[in-house]
C-alpha cells in the first residue's frame, strides 16, 4: 500500500561506525540505513553486527533501517538472526534482490522490505519482487547494475540505459501499489549543485526520494523533493479557482479538469511535509 509520506532522503551509515549513527539520525534524513553490506569489509562484518546489536539495545522503536548482506552470502543468515524481532529496526534493505524466496526469508517476521535492484536478473524479476509480501518500496544500485550490464560509467549511453531501469522501477512500483521508489545514490558530496541536479531529475521522473551517502547531501535532497514556490502558488490558484467555479474553470490558460486538480492537491500535500 502506498505510504502517504514516503522518504525523500535515505542516508547510509556504516554499521561498524556506530558513533556515526546518532549523527545520521540528527542529519535531517527521513530515514537512516545502517549498512552491513558494501560499507563494511568482509573481515569487519562480525564486529559490525555486534556494534549494531549494541546500538539497538537502547534504540527507540523504528529508529533505523538496516541494509543486510545479499542472499547468496554467508552473512545473510547471520544478519537476519541479528535483525529478528528488533523493535529498533523499521525495515530491511535487501541488496541484489533477484528472487521472492530471499525476500520471503528476509521478511519472515513481518518487517518492511526495500529490495535493491542491482542486476539483470533483478530487473527481469522486478514484477514479482514488487508484488512480494512485505515490500513497501523499491530502489536500485546504479554501480552494481551498471557493472552487471557492462555499462560505461558516467557516459551518455550508460545514463540512457540506467534511465530505462528507472522507468521499469517506477512502472512496477505503481502497478504493485507501492510508494514511489527511491533513486540511487549520487557519489558527489562536495558540489551540492551536482547533487541538486540529480535530485531534480529524480523528482521529474517520479521518484519519491534519493539514497544519500553523506550527511551533506541530505538537506539538498530534502529541499529538492519539496514542491517549488512556483508550484505551490500554481496549486493554490488551481484549488481556489475550482472552489469558486463548480464548472470547468481555468488557471494560467489551462482548463481545470480532474487530473489537474489531482496534481494540485498532491503538490499541496507534499508541501506540508516541512
Amino acid at each position: 500500500m502506498i505510504s502517504p509520506t514516503p522518504p525523500r532522503s535515505a542516508l547510509f551509515v556504516p554499521a561498524n561506525r556506530p558513533e556515526r549513527i546518532p549523527k545520521a539520525l540528527a542529519s535531517g534524513a527521513d530515514i537512516v540505513i545502517v549498512d552491513l553490506e558494501d560499507a563494511v569489509a568482509p573481515e569487519a562484518k562480525p564486529e559490525a553486527r555486534r556494534a549494531l546489536s549494541a546500538f539497538l539495545e537502547g534504540a527507540p522503536d523504528g529508529a533505523v533501517w538496516v541494509r543486510i548482506n545479499a542472499a547468496d552470502t554467508k552473512d545473510f543468515a547471520e544478519d537476519l538472526a541479528l535483525c529478528r524481532d528488533q523493535a529498533g529496526i523499521a525495515g530491511l534493505v535487501v541488496p541484489k534482490a533477484e528472487n521472492v524466496d530471499a525476500l520471503a526469508e528476509a521478511g519472515a517476521d513481518g518487517v518492511a522490505l526495500m529490495p535493491l535492484i542491482e542486476s539483470a536478473r533483478g530487473l527481469q524479476a522486478l514484477p514479482e519482487l514488487a508484488q512480494a509480501p512485505g515490500v513497501i518500496q523499491l530502489s536500485f544500485g546504479a554501480l552494481d547494475l551498471g557493472l552487471d550490464l557492462g555499462i560505461e560509467p558516467n557516459s551518455e549511453g550508460g545514463d540512457w540505459m540506467l534511465n530505462q531501469a528507472r522507468y521499469q522501477i517506477i512502472l512496477q512500483s505503481r502497478l504493485a501499489g507501492l510508494a514511489p521508489p527511491i533513486d540511487t545514490v549520487h557519489p558527489e558530496f562536495r558540489d551540492m549543485g551536482v547533487v541538486e541536479r540529480a535530485a531534480r531529475r529524480a523528482v521529474e521522473m517520479g521518484f519519491a526520494g534519493m539514497l544519500c551517502i553523506h550527511p551533506r547531501q541530505v538537506a539538498v535532497v530534502n529541499q529538492t523533493f519539496l514542491p517549488t514556490a512556483d508550484q505551490v502558488a500554481w496549486a493554490t490558484r488551481v484549488i481556489e479557482a475550482a472552489e469558486q467555479d463548480a464548472g470547468a474553470g481555468q488557471v494560467d490558460g489551462q482548463m481545470i479538469d480532474a487530473p489537474v486538480m489531482a496534481r494540485a492537491r498532491r503538490l499541496m500535500a507534499s508541501a506540508k511535509r516541512d
